[in-house]
């Protein structure tokens, strides 16, 4: 009788562990394809991969925290590799090799003479 429990229990807790991984890439995708849309890249492949899985102790007990990495393209060219860390479901950490996005400096005063010629292109 013991053994038939233990089986279940086991098999119910394989189906947990599979359940939640699937949600956690699922999510990871997400968080992934929109960092690159935020960011103005391109994420290829349409997937994330799960590169390390492990326990981690918080205030709120014990979390699985899972390292995820996936690939992306600025304007085409090249491949690179992003990482991101999800604590159960929250997202802890994201790394790209792209600097964040900065303000775009502002315009230079109009010469009323017209005798400067601006170097910049004006964006789209």
């Amino acid at each position: 009788m013991s053994t038939a429990l233990f089986l279940i229990t086991l098999i119910g807790l394989l189906a947990w562990l599979w359940l939640d991984g699937a949600r956690a890439r699922e999510l990871a995708t997400q968080l992934a394809v929109a960092l690159c849309e935020r960011r103005g890249l391109q994420f290829l492949d349409g997937t994330v991969v799960l590169r390390r899985v492990g326990l981690r102790r918080t205030p709120e007990g014990l979390r699985i925290r899972r390292m995820f990495s996936f690939d992306y393209s600025r304007e085409g060219s090249g491949r690179h590799t992003g990482w991101l860390i999800l604590l159960g479901t929250a997202l802890e950490t994201v790394q790209l090799d792209e600097p964040e996005p900065a303000a775009m400096p502002p315009e230079p005063p109009a010469d009323p003479e017209g005798k400067v010629v601006p170097f910049r292109r004006p964006r789209d």
